[in-house]
C-alpha cells in the first residue's frame, strides 16, 4: 500500500509538472502558437539566430517595457520569418514579410511602421496566410 502511495504522488507531481511548464502561447487571426519570450536584452539580441528550423506552429515573441519605433534585422538567421509588430494594445502596426536570412556583415533592417511594445516572429508565410492587416489584435496567454 505504501509503495503504491509513493506511486500515485510521483504520477501527481508529474502532472503538477507538466502542467505547470506549459509553454506559453498567443492567437492571432483564430491560430495559436506556442512561443518562446524574448524579455531580457540579452534574449532579443539573440533572437532566433542560428536556428535551422522552427516548427510551423511556433513563434518568438518578444516583449519590450515601452513602445517605440522597433527594427529588426535578420543576421545570423537561418530561416525566413514574418516579423509582426503590435503596440501597447496588441493592436497590429504592420508586418514585415518573408524576411529572408542573412550571412553577410549589412543585414537589411526591417522597421515597425510606427511605435511597437510586441513584435512575433513566425516563420515566413503565416502573414499571407492569416490575411492579417493593421488593426488585427493579437491575444497572450502567457501564465
Amino acid at each position: 500500500m505504501s509503495q503504491m502511495r509513493h506511486v500515485l504522488g510521483a504520477v501527481a507531481l508529474f502532472s503538477c509538472v507538466s502542467c505547470s511548464s506549459a509553454e506559453p502561447q498567443v492567437e492571432l487571426k483564430g491560430e495559436r502558437f506556442d512561443v518562446e519570450l524574448a524579455t531580457t536584452p540579452q534574449e532579443q539580441q539573440l533572437g532566433l539566430m542560428f536556428r535551422d528550423n522552427m516548427a510551423d506552429d511556433h513563434g518568438m515573441l518578444f516583449v519590450f517595457p515601452d513602445s517605440a519605433p522597433r527594427r529588426f534585422w535578420m543576421k545570423n538567421t537561418r530561416i525566413p520569418l514574418d516579423i509582426f509588430y503590435f503596440d501597447e494594445n496588441l493592436k497590429l502596426v504592420s508586418v514585415a514579410e518573408d524576411t529572408k536570412p542573412c550571412r553577410v556583415a549589412q543585414c537589411p533592417n526591417y522597421p515597425s511602421a510606427g511605435p511597437a511594445r510586441y513584435v512575433l516572429e513566425l516563420n515566413a508565410g503565416k502573414a499571407a496566410e492569416l490575411s492579417v492587416k493593421p488593426g488585427d489584435l493579437l491575444q497572450l496567454f502567457l501564465d
